[in-house]
């Protein structure tokens, strides 16, 4: 056995046991690693997610990883294979306060899309220029669940909880001068939040939003394969 396939073991039963794909978090991965997770999902025959995977690790990789794969630069994040069209329309909005904010709410809007749910992606909507927010109300009021991106001191997510009636998953965003402190700001502020109800994620954390979301709307319940005979020790 090689070095490489002693450090990697894929999950290939999580979606029978949670509803749910593993995904691959390529941030700190090395270029023999990901060929090897590659090279196992091309045998199998198998779609997978890879996220945080910049343009230098897609340009390390063999050519015919790197052209198998849809890539989205903004996102950095990866589809191998075919995944279902999405069906029916949104019951998820991704709501950014501003362009800064857009590459984690696109991680979420992919994460969505590979798991073949529609959503509506709303950008540039913070508070500071608020009528642009209450622009959207209406529309965001008729979603079962808003993912809320936001940096600085991440207001938006408390006026978007005050304004509809659907779950609202936080999401912190490391932008910001100073006292954002990389995140911390946005994420305190959302823990904090006066709107009840209000779900958080950690910080830059699209994909575990849109996790969440997917397990709010039922999505990953009914997509779960039959728990009769799934070996739970893997």
């Amino acid at each position: 056995m090689s070095d490489v396939s002693r450090e990697v073991l894929l999950d290939i039963g999580r979606r029978a046991r949670i509803g749910l794909d593993e995904a691959i978090l390529c941030e700190t991965k090395t270029p023999a690693q990901l060929s090897h997770i590659l090279d196992e999902a091309t045998t199998a025959n198998r779609s997978m997610f890879l996220t945080r995977l910049s343009e230098r690790q897609v340009q390390a990789l063999r050519e015919e990883h790197a052209t198998a794969l849809d890539y989205h630069a903004l996102s950095q994040t990866a589809i191998l294979g075919d995944v279902p069209p999405p069906e029916g329309p949104a019951r998820i909005a991704i709501v950014a306060a501003g362009s800064s904010d857009a590459a984690v709410a696109h991680e979420a809007a992919r994460t969505l899309a590979y798991a073949g749910v529609p959503s509506e992606l709303v950008c540039d909507v913070g508070v500071a220029g608020l009528w642009r927010l209450l622009d959207q109300v209406d529309r965001l009021a008729e979603m079962d669940v808003i993912i809320a991106v936001a940096g600085m001191d991440a207001a938006m997510v408390s006026v978007i909880g005050g304004l509809v009636p659907g779950l609202v998953i936080a999401v912190p965003v490391s932008t910001g001068y100073g006292a954002a402190r990389n995140g911390e700001t946005a994420l305190y502020s959302s823990l904090a939040s006066c709107s009840p109800g209000v779900a958080v994620v950690n910080i830059d954390n699209g994909f575990g939003a849109a996790c969440a979301a997917l397990r709010a709307i039922g999505h990953a319940r009914a997509n779960r394969a039959d728990p009769v005979g799934v070996d739970h020790a893997r």
